[in-house]
C-alpha cells in the first residue's frame, strides 16, 4: 500500500479537516497549557504543591484509559456522534473550570475535560478512514500530518497561551477558553462533517462490553499508578492490576463482541510493534523533556528563562519536521530509523554532560531529539492507519494514544530513579544510560519489523 501524495488527495478540504483539528488538539493544549496555573491555583484555592499536581496527573490518567473507550464508541456508534458528544463534555468542563468554587470542582473539571477530550483522535481518524474509502485514496498522508502537526504545535504553545491568559485575567480563563474552542469545533462538526452511516446506526444497537470496559479501566488505572507512586506505596498497584489484567483476559477471550479482540490484536504483530515504537518512543522523549531542563537549572547552573531558550530548538524541530517530513521522499520505516538513530545518538551525547560542558553542545543536543519526536509521530501515525482494520480503527487508534501516554507516565518513574532529590551531573549519566538502552531497544524492533516495507511513499 502506498501514501497518495497530497496533489492526489481529494475530498479532505479545509471544512472536512477543522472541525477534526479542533477535536484533536484540545487535549495536547489542556495538558500543556496547566503547567503554568499551578501555583495560583494552590494560592487562590488554598492547597499545596502535593495536590495541585493532581490537576496534571489526572488529565493524563483519563486520558490514557478513555481514549480505547471512546474509540470503542465510535466504532460502535459513529465518529461524528462521539466528537460532537466530547466537544459537549469539554464545553461544560470549561465552564465547571472557570467557575469552581473549590479544589474538588476543579478536579471534576479536569476528569470531564479529559474524557471529552479523549473523543477527539480515534474520531477523526475513524472519520478520516471513512472519507478515504469513500473517495477511494490509499492513505492521505496530507491529512495525517496535519492532524499530527495540530497536536504537536498545540503542545508546544501550550504553556505560552497559558501565560498569556493568566497574565490577561487568571487561571481561571485557562479553563473558559474551552468554551469557546470548544463551542467552535462543535458548530462546525454539526455543519460540516457528514453524518455517521446507517451501518454505523445499525452496529450502535450492538450490547457495548461494559465488563470489559471496566475490567479495562480498572487494569490500565492500577498499573499506570504503580508506576506513578513512589517506591514504597506502588506495590499493591502492580498486584490488583495484574489480578484485573487477568479478568479482563478471560473476560474478553469468552465474550462474542468484546471490547478488545485479543485474538485480532495479538494475530496483528505489525499494529503491535507500533505501538511499542510509540510507547518506548515517547517514554525517551518525555524524559528528556522533563528531565533535560531539571539538570540545565541544577546540575548546569542555567537560569529558568536561558532553560526555556535551550529547548526552543528542539520545538522550532518537532513542529517543522511534523508538518515537512514526508516531504523527504522518505518511507515511514526509513523515517523511523532515522527518528530511533537520533534517539539513540541523543541520548549518548548526554553522558560526557557536565556544568562545564560548552552551551552549544547543551543546545544541539536538543535538536537531535526534536528530529525524533517530530519524524516519529506522523510515520506512526501512518503506519497505524494501514494496520487498523477499518471497522476497529476507533479502538486501535484510542489504545496507540494509550501506549504514548504509558511512555509519558513511565518517563516519570525513570526520573525520580536517575536523579531523586536533585538533578546532578550523575544522574544525568544514569537517565542517558537507560535512554540509550531504551533507544537501543525501538532501534532493533524498528529495523527488524518487515511490515514497514510496506508503508511507503509514492
Amino acid at each position: 500500500m502506498t501514501v497518495t501524495s497530497a496533489r492526489a488527495t481529494t475530498g479532505f478540504g479545509g471544512r472536512f479537516l477543522t472541525p477534526l483539528v479542533l477535536g484533536t488538539l484540545l487535549n495536547a493544549v489542556n495538558s500543556s497549557m496547566i503547567a503554568v496555573t499551578l501555583v495560583p491555583i494552590g494560592r487562590d484555592l488554598g492547597v499545596g504543591p502535593q495536590r495541585t499536581v493532581w490537576l496534571v496527573t489526572v488529565l493524563y490518567l483519563v486520558t490514557a484509559v478513555a481514549q480505547p473507550v471512546m474509540g470503542r464508541l465510535v466504532d460502535t456508534f459513529g465518529g461524528r456522534r462521539v466528537l460532537t458528544a466530547g466537544l459537549v463534555s469539554v464545553l461544560v468542563a470549561g465552564l465547571l473550570g472557570a467557575l469552581a468554587p473549590s479544589f474538588g470542582v476543579l478536579l471534576a473539571s479536569r476528569i470531564l475535560l479529559g474524557l471529552g477530550t479523549a473523543t477527539g483522535f480515534p474520531a477523526a481518524m475513524a472519520l478520516v478512514k471513512a472519507r478515504a474509502t469513500a473517495v477511494d485514496v490509499a492513505v492521505p498522508d496530507r491529512v495525517l500530518t496535519v492532524l499530527a502537526t495540530s497536536t504537536q504545535a498545540s503542545m508546544a504553545v501550550g504553556p505560552t497561551l497559558g501565560g498569556l491568559l493568566v497574565g490577561l485575567g487568571d487561571w481561571r480563563w485557562t479553563f473558559a477558553v474551552n468554551v469557546p474552542l470548544a463551542g467552535i469545533g462543535l458548530a462546525l462538526a454539526l455543519w460540516w462533517l457528514p453524518k455517521d452511516t446507517a451501518a454505523g446506526a445499525k452496529s450502535s444497537r450492538a450490547p457495548l462490553d461494559i465488563g470489559g470496559v471496566g475490567l479495562f479501566a480498572v487494569t490500565l488505572t492500577a498499573l499506570l499508578m504503580f508506576v506513578m507512586r513512589p517506591e514504597a506505596a506502588r506495590w499493591p498497584y502492580l498486584i490488583a492490576g495484574l489480578a484485573a489484567g487477568g479478568a479482563l483476559i478471560w473476560w474478553e477471550l469468552r465474550t462474542r463482541r468484546p471490547f478488545l479482540d485479543l485474538r485480532a490484536l495479538a494475530g496483528n504483530r505489525p499494529l503491535i510493534a507500533t505501538y511499542l515504537r510509540q510507547g518506548l518512543g515517547y517514554l525517551v522523549i518525555y524524559a528528556f523533556l522533563y528531565g533535560y531542563p531539571q539538570w540545565l537549572a541544577q546540575g548546569y547552573a542555567l537560569p529558568e528563562a536561558m532553560a526555556g531558550l535551550v529547548l526552543l530548538p528542539m520545538s522550532i524541530t518537532t513542529v517543522t519536521l511534523s508538518a515537512f517530513g514526508t516531504r523527504l521522499g522518505l518511507g515511514v520505516r526509513a523515517r523511523l530509523l532515522l527518528t530511533t538513530g537520533t534517539l539513540l545518538i541523543g541520548s549518548l551525547a548526554l553522558l560526557p554532560l557536565s556544568g562545564v560542558t560548552p552551551l552549544w553542545i547543551v543546545v544541539a543536543i536538543g535538536f537531535l531529539f526534536g528530529i525524533g519526536q517530530g519524524m516519529s509521530t506522523v510515520a506512526n501515525q501512518t503506519a497505524l492507519y494501514v494496520q487498523a482494520p477499518a471497522d476497529r480503527i476507533g479502538t486501535l487508534s484510542g489504545l496507540f494514544r494509550t501506549a504514548q501516554y504509558v511512555g509519558a507516565l513511565a518517563s516519570t518513574s525513570v526520573l525520580a530513579w536517575a536523579f531523586g532529590a536533585e538533578a546532578t551531573d550523575g544522574g544525568l549519566t544514569q537517565l542517558a544510560i537507560v535512554l540509550a538502552g531504551v533507544a537501543a531497544l525501538l532501534t532493533c524492533i524498528t529495523a527488524s519489523d518487515r511490515a514497514l516495507r510496506t508503508v511507503g511513499v509514492r
